[in-house]
This record gives structure tokens, sequence and C-alpha cells, in this order.
């Protein structure tokens, strides 16, 4: 669990007497520390149940802040007071939008708008007003009304620049790249991040500077720029430091231990956090650091240093007064337990949750008693106390739904069909499986930014979701599923690939569209044949569909670590520049796997091209080498990869013009020295262009960044074609590709690609990335390949899988450009036909010259 800095806020009154002070950043995400107030002057108020509610707010006790609060809006509709009981609505609002009652949210919030858009000339109903347009704003977004929250903080920044308040102009603007980023705008998202950090660097130091820098670095993170974000969670923590603010030092520092953890610099992150402990004179805040240390602890395996801190965090927490933060922090300490095995889940540590349920319940918190319920429900999964599990687990489920909480409820769902399947009730496991990844559907834009108290991981918390729903499915029905639960299978096994894609982007990047594939394949591509491998626990399942036959199911018993040892083996064996026994015995064993059970249907129907969606590992071998004993697959069909085919249906290339954009390095930028020079680019370039095809050049030092965006921008193309030493990764941070001017990292890559006012006709066939490479060992790295292509509207990636000799790059991309001219052939039977000559090069005929090149998308 990382805890992050939120600005938690109540409303602003600039009047003769002035009342509570807050700021509304529902982008920074959700986290407890000294909420700071802004620099207007606070004077004392009257109310003391406005006070009271302050208070309560700012402590985490929402049920009973909203107590105070109603008894405030009665008194003031007494007085007759309209702009403080319009104020005081606003605060009811938050408080009830912390509860999940988005009812009551919407219906106080309503009321506090009618009543100051009643009256908007007096300057004072202005703040007001602002102020509650953000409040409705981060309801709006809350609801997934994203194109309502965006006009309210647009009109919000709109009044803040109006009555000259730089510090809501700075908020409504961070808010609104957030709402741009669910959008899929991410152009007009960056930009107005840069804007605001460049109205920051202009501004003078104070506290408001500091706490708003602080919140566009955790944005930046948000959305992948982890240098940036560095950088700007570095300057908040120096002004922090000059103003002598602990508690915003102490912000600051859990913000950069997110950092570097994010970036993977562990020790660094450790100190971070061991710096906000020994800085913050907040207990919460010091539990809040010893948690995220505590975790990381945990992953490192450094079980002595775990041990240590175990105690002092129990006895932190334990002294914690109830409140929204201090019953999260109970939960992920045990959470974390769960972690470290079944024999650290004693009885204590069952009653440590049972107080969090009870906690919650004392301060009216649904949505921390759901999180409480599930998580001990989860502890007696553990301990196999199943009846018991499946009780609590239900009854979390009763208050996820009632109180608006799918970023909890997706996890109980899941939880709840673990139990029934372990009890052997595998149609209601099945049912609540369902019903999870429906909720992580609905989920897509905000998972990433879900609420920060809930410990959230991709690998751990949402792609076995996918997985174990596959498994389930194709055990049931007696290990034989019917026709309708494969195609349910296959559904999911695309979901997955969209999932992981969207969190390479740390966003819902792409929409797909549904496919009928019956229809894709039997009507409009009746050669081709699509494979499904998914890798389980205990055995590799693959369902295929051939044309004109149903889908068909096979699988292999042999152990998940099987298959990764034999892949990864094979990978290294691949990259040799001679074919070996072991080699060849390796590239048989993953085609009888996947091929050899349906070999002579493919031959009966006259498949041609085959496309795999892979799983894992095994997106690390290409499918062109699988080996049947006496032929490569690639001298019997075309094969092409795909990452969904609900991304970009398949259309042919067709007869029309290839023009080509070529950009190419020979030599490598400083500081970039261990990538060696490619020198047979230019004869790579040559050879394009001898085909005939037009071509726009830039070599050398004429590839830059700005030149490739420029001809982007301005050149008439369908393909571009990058010859330069690059690297991809599952991490959108190590991927990129170098330029004379430095590293074009994949976001910057994509923004680019992006930039061009392109017609329809100008649709981009094919990203073709010459000597590129895989990071060795990573199971995602294709999605580095691809993932940028696909975002970018490009049907299609080439690319190759490992580093290999330029001189057989330069022959390859020569007669792949001449097949794909003159053949009036599919990409993918071009790309055969090339690897077919190159095959036949006594020089080149082991796989690692022919074979490292993958065609990604689109094959037609």
């Amino acid at each position: 669990m990382k805890f992050k800095a939120k600005i938690y806020s109540f409303l602003a009154l600039v009047l003769a007497t002035t009342i509570i002070c807050t700021h509304i950043s529902p982008a920074v995400g959700k986290l407890a520390a000294n909420n700071q107030t802004t620099a207007q002057t606070l004077i004392a108020v009257a109310s003391s149940n406005l006070q009271q509610g302050k208070l309560l707010y700012d402590a985490g006790r929402f049920a009973e802040a909203v107590k105070f609060l109603q008894q405030a809006v009665e008194q003031y509709q007494k007085q007759g007071d309209t702009v403080r009981l319009a104020a005081t609505l606003s605060n009811l609002s938050l408080a009830y939008q912390e509860l999940g009652d988005w009812h009551q949210a919407q219906q106080a919030i309503t009321e506090s708008l009618k009543l100051l858009q009643g009256n908007p000339e007096k300057i004072p109903n202005l703040g007001v007003l602002a102020q509650s347009l953000d409040v409705q704003a981060s309801l709006q977004l809350a609801m997934g009304q994203t194109d309502s929250a965006l006009s309210s903080w647009q009109h919000s920044a709109e009044i803040y620049t109006k009555i000259k308040d730089n510090s809501g102009v700075v908020r409504s603007q961070i808010n609104q790249a957030q709402a741009f980023r669910i959008q899929g705008f991410y152009q007009k998202s960056g930009k107005i991040l840069n804007e605001v950090k460049q109205t920051l660097q202009s501004q003078p130091d104070s506290l408001e500077k500091a706490i708003s820098l602080r919140s566009l670095g955790d944005s930046l993170q948000l959305v992948g720029n982890l240098p940036e974000s560095g950088k700007i969670l570095q300057q908040s923590l120096e002004i922090a430091q000059r103003l002598q603010s602990p508690s915003d030092i102490a912000a600051s520092l859990l913000s950069l231990g997110n950092n570097a953890v994010a970036q993977k610099k562990i020790p660094e992150a450790i100190a971070f956090y061991q710096q906000a402990v020994k800085v913050s004179s907040s207990p919460l805040i010091k539990v809040q650091a010893h948690l995220n240390q505590l975790k990381l602890l945990i992953e490192d395996g450094k079980s002595a240093d775990v041990q240590t801190l175990l105690p002092v965090i129990q006895s932190q927490i334990e002294q914690l007064p109830p409140s929204h933060a201090a019953i999260y922090a109970r939960i992920n300490f045990v959470q974390n337990l769960v972690k470290l095995g079944r024999e650290n889940l004693t009885l204590k540590n069952s009653q440590f949750l049972a107080t969090a349920i009870q906690q919650a319940r004392n301060i009216g918190d649904k949505r921390a008693e759901a999180y409480a319920l599930g998580s001990l429900g989860n502890f007696y999964e553990q301990t196999q106390q199943l009846s018991e599990a499946q009780k609590l687990t239900q009854q979390a489920l009763i208050l996820t739904q009632a109180y608006n909480a799918p970023e909890i409820a997706y996890r109980w769902q899941w939880q709840l069909g673990r139990l029934f399947k372990a009890q052997g009730n595998i149609p209601d496991a099945i049912i609540a499986y369902d019903a999870s990844l429906a909720t992580l559907e609905s989920l897509r834009s905000d998972l990433v930014a879900v609420n920060q108290n809930v410990q959230f991981s991709f690998r751990d918390s949402v792609e076995p979701v996918y997985r174990e729903s596959v498994e389930i499915l194709l055990k049931s029905q007696q290990g034989k599923p019917d026709e309708q639960t494969l195609e349910k299978a296959r559904q999911r096994i695309e979901a997955l690939q969209l999932a992981e894609l969207d969190n390479f982007f740390r966003e819902a990047c792409l929409q797909g569209q549904t496919v009928v594939l019956d229809k894709l394949v039997d009507q409009d591509n009746p050669t081709t044949a699509i494979f499904y491998p998914m890798i389980l626990p205990e055995s590799l399942q693959v369902i295929v569909k051939i044309p004109q036959q149903p889908l068909r199911y096979y699988t292999t018993s042999i152990p998940k670590a099987e298959v990764e040892k034999i892949a990864n083996q094979l990978r290294q064996n691949l990259t040799r520049n001679h074919t070996s026994k072991a080699m060849s015995n390796q590239l048989q064993q993953v085609y009888n796997w996947l091929i050899k059970p349906i070999e002579s249907e493919l031959q009966t129907s006259g498949v041609k091209t085959l496309v795999f969606l892979l799983d894992g590992v095994l997106r690390n071998i290409p499918m062109a080498s699988l080996y049947d004993g006496k032929q490569y697959l690639v001298e019997k069909y075309a094969v092409a990869l795909n990452l969904g085919l609900q991304l970009l249906a398949p259309k042919p290339i067709g007869k029309q013009q290839l023009r080509v954009i070529t950009a190419g390095l020979i030599n490598s930028p400083p500081g970039y020295t261990k990538y060696p020079p490619l020198p047979a680019i230019e004869k790579e370039f040559e050879l394009i262009a001898k085909t005939g095809i037009a071509t726009t050049k830039l070599l050398e030092q004429q590839f830059t960044s700005k030149a490739l965006e420029s001809k982007i921008n301005s050149a008439n193309f369908n393909i571009v074609h990058i010859a330069t030493h690059g690297e991809f990764s599952s991490r959108a941070e190590d991927t990129f590709i170098l330029a004379a001017d430095g590293p074009i990292n994949v976001t910057q890559f994509d923004r680019i690609l992006r930039s061009r006012n392109g017609s329809k006709s100008q649709i981009m066939e094919l990203l073709f990335l010459s000597a590129c490479q895989t990071a060795a060992g990573d199971n995602r790295a294709v999605l580095g390949l691809a993932g940028v292509a696909v975002r970018a509207g490009a049907r299609s990636t080439m690319a190759s899988l490992w580093d290999i000799d330029d001189e057989a790059t330069a022959k390859f991309v020569g007669l792949f450009y001449q097949e794909l001219k003159d053949g009036n052939i599919s990409k993918a039977e071009a790309l055969r036909l090339a690897q077919l000559k190159l095959l036949q090069d006594a020089k080149y005929k082991a796989p690692r010259f022919w074979s490292a090149y993958v065609l990604i998308g689109n094959w037609l």
C-alpha cells in the first residue's frame, strides 16, 4: 500500500468572518496528511457545529461530521444566512462523498449551488461558488460523469481567475487534466499539467505553492511521467523545508517515497519513508510511512527487518484514535501479514481486524466497514475457515453495493468466487467471477488511480481474476466446456490483454470493439486460424478458431513453472548464431503444445495464416520458428500476433501506394555508448528506396524527436520505419527508442505519433521498429512493442524480439518491402516470404536471424 498526500478540503468563506478552509483535489488520490489551510486569513467562526464538523472531517470521522454539519445547516436556515448555508451544504456533500452516499451528496451540492447561483454578483459568493463547483465536479467524477466534471472544473477555473485566486486556478487545472486523461485526451491533459508547472514556477514560496506542487507531482506520477514527477515533488519538499512546515515536509517525503517505488528505486524509497517518520509529529503519518516501508521489506525478503518493524507498527496503530485512515492502516497491516504466510495469521491478528470493523461501525464509515469485513473474510480464507469467510465476504459485498465502493466490491466478488470454488460450488463461483470482472470493466478508467488506501497491484489484484475465471470456465462441465463457455473464455483472454495494455499505459487507453469471431474468420478471413493459449497453474490450455468450424479446445497437463522454464531456455537458445539439437527439441515441444493437436484440421481446412494471442512467457518465442521435426512453422503458414481482435478489426492493406517515413540513427547519442553503431542502416534505407516505395528520410543528426514530429505532421505517409536502438519492456518508463537528441520515451513517442492531423486516407498501416529489442525475460515486453502503435491508430507493428546483425536486418527489410510492394499480398505473407528467403541463405539459416521479427496487429 502506498499512502499519498491529499489536500482535504472544506470551503473557505472570505467574509467579515471567514470559516473553514479547504481544497478539493480528487486527482491526487486519498490519503492522510495534516490538512492545510489556504493562505487566506481564517477568522474564528461562530458556529460550533461547523467547527466540530471540520475537526471530525479532518480526522476522517465522516459520519460524525455529517451530524454536526446537518445541525449547522438547520442553524443557518433559521438565520437566513444564505452564503454560510451554501458553504455548509457543500461541506456536507464532501462528507457524504467520503461515505459513498452519492444520493445525499448530490442533494446537498444541488441545494448549495441553487442558493449561490441565484445571487452570483457578490465577490464572497463567487469564491464559495467556485469551491462548490469543485465539490460538484469531484462528485460527478466519482459517479463516472466525466464530461460534466470537466465542465464544472472549467467553470470554477473561470471564477478563480476572475477573483484572482491563483491557487484555486491551479487546483481546477490539475483536476481538469485528470478528467481529460480519463476521457482519452492525453495531449490536452499533458498540456494543462505543463501549464500548471509553468504557473507554479513563477510564484513565490508559500505553503500553498508547496501543496500545489505536491498535487502536481502526484498527478504526473499517475500519468507515468515519473522523472518529472520526482523533480516537482523535490521542489515541494524544498519549499516546505524552507518554510519549516513539518507536516508538509512529511507529506512530500511520502510522495517522494511513492515515486521512488514506481521507479524501482527501493533503497531511496525506504530512505524517504524513514525521513517522513523522523520529521512528522503526526502518529498517523508515522504509521503510513512505516506501512509503506513494511510492504517493500516484505517484497524484498528482508525478514529480519520485517520482524523488527512489525511490533513497532502494531503498537503505533493501537494508539491511533478511530478514523477513516486509521481503520485502513489497521486493515493494511494485517494484509501485509497475510503476505508473510499462514504462520503469521494468529488469533490476535483476526481480533485486530475485528476491532477495525467495530471502529468503522462506531464512526459510521460503511465503506471502511466493508473493507474490514472483506479483509477478515480473506483472513479466514487463508486459515481455511471457509464458511465464516463466505459469510463475512457476503456482508462486505452488501455494504459496497449500497455505498458505491466498486474498487472494493470487485475484490470481494472475486474472493466469493474463490470461496465457492474451494467448496466445490462451481456454478456460483462462475457467477461471482463474472460479477467481479463486470465491476473491473466499470472501473477501467479509474483503475490506476483508485482509492490509494486500498492496496492495489495489477499483478496481484487484477490479472489473477481473469486467469482464474478462464480456468474455472474451462474446467466446468466435467472439463468439456460447450461452445458458449469456450466463447466466454476466449473473450476473457482478450479482455486480459486489454487490461494489460491499460496497466502498461496507466490509463484506459483503448476502447475495445466487440468482434463476432465467426463472421471475422468464416466470412472475412476464411484462410485464417486464431489461437488463444492460456498458461494456468497446472496446465496449458488452448482455444482455437478454424474457419467454418466451432471453437476447438485442448489442454496439456504441465505445471506453469515447467512451461516457463522451457520457454526461457528456448528464448536463450534462439539468440545463438547456430541451431542446436536442444533448441530444435524445445521448438518441437512448444509446437506439440500449441499446434500438433490440431495440425490435421489446419491442413484440411485450407488455412494459410495463423494468428496467436499469446500469454505470458510464450510472447517471447517467435511462433514462426516452431518445429514439427521436419519443417519450421513459417515454411507452412504465415504467422502473426495480435493483442486482441476487439482492438482493431483486421483490414487488408489493398493496392494503395506505399509511402514511408524512414528515421535512422547509426551512432548512438552521448551517454548511450553501450549501444554499438549500426552502419548497415544506410543500406537498409537504400534497399527500401530501391523497391520504388516513396520515402521521406531522416538520418543521423536529422533524426531528432522534433524533426520526427514535424515529418509526422507534414508528410503524406502510411508507414513509419524507425531504424535505431531501442528497448521495450512491460514498464512504460523503461521503454524507449534512441534519437540523435537522446531517448524518446514510449509516452513521448505515442504523443508524436498521435500529433498528426491526417485524414482517414492517411491511416498508418505499419510501424516498423528495426534494431529495437525486447527486455530479456520480460513476459509483457511485447506490450511495449505494440501498445503504442495500437493506441496511435497504427494497424500493425513489425519489430524484433532480440537484437540481430544489422546486415541481416538490412537484407530482411529490403526483402519484406519488395514483397509487400510487388505481391498484392498480406503483411503476414510478405513477412513469411522474406523470412523464407533469409532462411535459405546459408549465412542466415539459424532462427536467430530470420525468426526475430514478429508482426503484431493487423495481419492482412
